[in-house]
């Protein structure tokens, strides 16, 4: 408990009562044309809606969510209200995303710039991120393996994970951070980063199929688990969807946009599994996700028998599969006398 009170302490120590007050100047809207782009959508001269929560509108520098009652002014503020992210890892988000304060402009609506991927710099090593992902249950071969290929790696100044999404020239395109330090929920997508070329794992032959995650971290915890069934994941598809938007407030959903790329670059598709998360936001957009889709291919909902997500599920099949071995060389060690 000690330990847990002291982090905490020294996370608010790290954070500048600048750097708060720079992060409360950006904007919803900034963020959003930054950050967050395909989940933004034009409805008049000066007021934009979010795609995942159409009740969610932003105007003249403030923000509101009708259908819940409350809003906000700054970006920080919809990181924690709606996101649900802790006040220090918000903070660490924006400060670290490359979004510069602009004052809002009501007269004129700033309209989205392309920007280019923006890698954080890279770690001497990696050995933070392998004990992080190892803790995970993530096997330790396949870390490695997409370490060599360039698929992850660790940050030099935060030490965070780095997931790396590439394009069909093995380009990087697209990279997500994720915390390792304990206790920490720090997550976020990298400045520039194109969603169209989220994290995945590529057959090493044409697969007529593809399996859909919420996050690398769930995509990792298949491989895994296929791997520890003596399965070659190298035979699937599996894709990340950087996160998934839940139906928007009329029930209507737009097909995440990682996989309507997937979809298009590889026509012989026919089957798609999800495992999407064990909640309410994951059955609801795996429902949407296979009503959208059912006439077009074959749609299995392969949401985790046990736990939130998949890498729960990993988690408590690893556990098992220990138990079951220590059972047995128990039983035949008390048989050899």
């Amino acid at each position: 408990m000690t330990t847990t009170k002291a982090n905490q302490k020294n996370a608010y120590k790290k954070i500048s009562l600048d750097t708060i007050e720079r992060v409360r100047q950006i904007d919803l809207l900034t963020y959003m044309q930054t950050y967050e782009p395909d989940n933004l959508a034009r409805i008049g001269a000066k007021t934009y809606k979010t795609r995942e929560h159409d009740s969610l509108k932003i105007s003249n520098g403030k923000w509101f969510w009708w259908s819940r009652g409350f809003g906000g002014v700054s970006a920080l503020d919809y990181l924690i209200k709606v996101r649900d992210i802790k006040f220090t890892d918000a903070v660490q988000l924006l400060a670290g995303s490359g979004i510069e304060y602009m004052p809002h402009i009501s007269e004129k609506v700033r309209e989205p710039e392309e920007k280019k991927l923006e890698l954080p710099k890279r770690n001497r090593n990696c050995n933070r991120v392998i004990q992080y992902l190892k803790n995970r249950g993530i096997d330790e071969a396949l870390i490695c393996e997409c370490i060599r290929t360039g698929l992850l790696y660790e940050s030099a100044k935060y030490h965070n994970v780095v997931f790396v999404g590439k394009d069909e020239h093995g380009i990087p395109q697209y990279a997500a951070c994720r915390g390792t330090q304990a206790g920490s929920k720090f997550k976020g997508d990298v400045s520039g980063s194109n969603k169209n070329f989220s994290f995945r794992l590529a057959s090493a032959k044409h697969s007529d199929s593809v399996h859909l995650f919420e996050a690398a971290i769930d995509l990792l915890s298949y491989a895994t688990y296929l791997a520890s069934e003596g399965q070659d994941y190298h035979k699937e598809d599996l894709l990340s969807l950087s996160g998934v938007y839940q139906p928007n407030d009329s029930g209507e959903m737009k097909i995440p946009i990682a996989l309507e790329h997937f979809l298009k670059q590889h026509t012989n598709t026919q089957k798609i599994y999800l495992h999407l998360d064990n909640d309410k936001a994951g059955r609801s957009s795996a429902q949407a996700i296979a009503t959208a889709l059912k006439d077009k291919y074959q749609v299995i909902d392969c949401h985790p028998v046990t736990g939130k997500d998949v890498n729960d599920f990993l988690l408590t099949f690893l556990k098992s599969k220990r138990k079951e071995r220590n059972k047995i060389l128990t039983e035949w060690e008390s048989e050899i006398g």
